[in-house]
């Protein structure tokens, strides 16, 4: 289950990913900044509590350089259902998403998203390397490395003190 997969990306910066509308965006625009990369869906139980947080988090820490990257994905009980754009709508609309919300995407199997690839590879969960369920989260420093993988059951305030040591820094992070 999960097995890894050989990555010759060495970071996120690395990486082109579509927005919402389809156009594409170069994650080399996110060097310096923090990143928290989040697999979302719009009717997950999870959904409330995630994007309240999230956006909470954004508006308190934007201006110190976090962004938040939000993917869209319906493979866990299609949670996700509709289109790209109204994953995106939803966001914006019911949470008042600032940060952006990206095409929907693949987040395991053979058809993952080329990023999700990467990210899993770089920080596996203790049972391998699939994500388990809608919000995973991950932490990319401002070098494009992966910090650290949370699970779905985190809420993501109770991460704020990883981000703010990811900010406080120049990308290097304490190994733990």
């Amino acid at each position: 289950m999960g097995g890894s997969v050989s990555v010759s990306e060495k970071s996120i910066h690395e990486f082109t990913v579509k927005d919402s509308s389809g156009k594409e965006v170069d994650l080399s625009v996110y060097q310096g900044k923090v990143l928290l990369i989040v697999n979302v869906a719009s009717k997950c139980g999870f959904t409330e509590t995630n994007y309240t947080q999230l956006t909470e988090l954004y508006r308190k820490y934007k201006d110190q350089g976090l962004v938040i990257l939000a993917f869209p994905c319906n493979q866990f009980l299609n949670q996700e259902p509709g289109t790209s754009q109204d994953a995106h709508e939803f966001a914006c609309t019911r949470f008042k998403a600032e940060y952006p919300v990206f095409q929907k995407v693949r987040v395991n199997g053979q058809n993952a998203a080329p990023v999700y690839k990467f990210l899993k590879s770089k920080k596996p969960s203790f049972l391998g390397s699939r994500i388990k369920w809608n919000f995973t989260k991950f932490l990319v420093g401002k070098d494009g490395q992966v910090i650290d993988r949370y699970g779905p059951t985190v809420p993501p305030l109770s991460i704020e003190k990883d981000i703010k040591k990811a900010l406080g820094d120049d990308g290097a992070f304490p190994s733990t």
